[in-house]
């Protein structure tokens, strides 16, 4: 979304970008919107994403010896990345490289996933790279823990205002209320929009809700591999009624439901920015947080937002409660609706990015 936003608006910028195909049937080559997509595999995702960096540098090479490219921007460090730091290891003119950060990984997973790789990846793409840009102050901190020698640049990722603060009508609504089974009048609706992974502490949520009364119900949108693990937790626990963990939606569709929910929660282990967070707040929505990572870049408990304790069920259900409670709320969730409007503008965001873009 990131690169969607930010490269339609510097149409004065070319930009080629390649990537592993991943599923059979779409095209090797498209136009979207000002990029030209390179697509690269057979459409197994496992191969493509293993076969990128090497691929990835011969494509890369190939279309530099026509293009002459002033720059690589590389998307967080991923196999994809890769491509362009091979590309200048076999190329005698090398090109540049801007490295954007958004991986959101606690400490320990980038430290013993895949026996210390990814840690390892991190230090060499850093230390081949002409420019870093970060999305929080943490991942600028992370950049410099890991070897990075200039200054890190915070470009935070944005939220288009106008699209989450879509109007409804009634109508509307009670009909996707109706469809998500909510038809008693008192269930209060807590939402989520987050893939079903250790880090975003969906366990948490699920056990929180032994401390609230039964008219709570938790709806999750989103897809992951811990779904089946979470689903027996809710069951385990005598909450399986409560639990509701939905497919995933797509953006277009996702402002209704933020609209008939009543908080936004996610009590993360780790976060690089949180996006899900601003979306809410975008909405006027009351969001919950832990106070990790990219969250305290944005989010003032009693200003712009409410925190629980990390790992704590029972904090995430007295925040619940707090929320359900506090008459300031309305004012809360309009002071995040303007920082949002004022600091996480696409088009500002852009602007940054562009500056960057030229400075390499």
């Amino acid at each position: 979304m990131a690169v969607k936003e930010i490269t339609d608006r510097v149409p004065d910028i070319q930009f080629d970008l390649i990537t592993a195909k991943l599923k059979g049937g779409l095209p090797k080559f498209e136009k979207i919107g000002n990029i030209n997509v390179y697509r690269l595999g057979i459409g197994v995702p496992i191969l493509d994403k293993l076969l990128l960096p090497f691929w990835g540098a011969i494509k890369t090479i190939q279309l530099n010896n026509t293009n002459n490219y002033s720059g690589y921007w590389c998307m967080m460090v991923t196999f994809a990345s890769g491509a362009a730091y091979l590309a200048n290891i076999f190329s005698e003119n090398k090109v540049p490289i801007i490295l954007t950060l958004q991986e959101g990984d606690s400490e320990e997973y980038m430290r013993t996933k895949w026996f210390g790789l990814i840690d390892l990846s991190w230090k060499l793409a850093l230390e081949r790279s002409s420019e870093v840009t970060v999305i929080s102050n943490y991942l600028g901190e992370r950049a410099k823990r890991l070897g990075f020698q200039g200054e890190s640049v915070l470009i935070p990722n944005g939220v288009d205002t106008d699209h989450y603060s879509e109007f409804f009508t009634e109508e509307e609504l009670n009909e996707l209320s109706d469809k998500l089974g909510r038809k008693e009048e008192n269930i209060i609706m807590l939402i989520s929009t987050s893939r079903l992974t250790e880090k975003n502490g969906i366990d948490i949520i699920i056990k929180s809700l032994k401390y609230l009364p039964d008219n709570f119900h938790f709806y999750n949108f989103g897809s992951g591999q811990d779904k089946k693990d979470l689903i027996n937790l809710a069951s385990s626990l005598g909450l399986g009624s409560r639990v509701h963990l939905e497919d995933y939606i797509e953006h277009d569709e996702l402002p209704k439901y933020l609209k008939i929910a009543d908080i936004f929660i996610r009590p993360s282990r780790s976060e690089g920015q949180g996006i899900s967070f601003l979306e809410a707040m975008a909405a006027k929505l009351p969001v919950i947080a832990t106070p990790v990572g990219g969250i305290v870049d944005f989010l003032k408990d009693g200003e712009t937002g409410y925190f629980c304790q990390p790992e704590n069920p029972e904090s995430v259900a007295k925040t619940v409660q707090r929320v359900i409670n506090d008459l300031n709320k309305n004012q809360i969730t309009e002071n995040a609706y303007n920082m949002v409007c004022e600091k996480y503008n696409w088009n500002l965001i852009a602007q940054k990015m562009e500056e960057v873009f030229k400075s390499v």
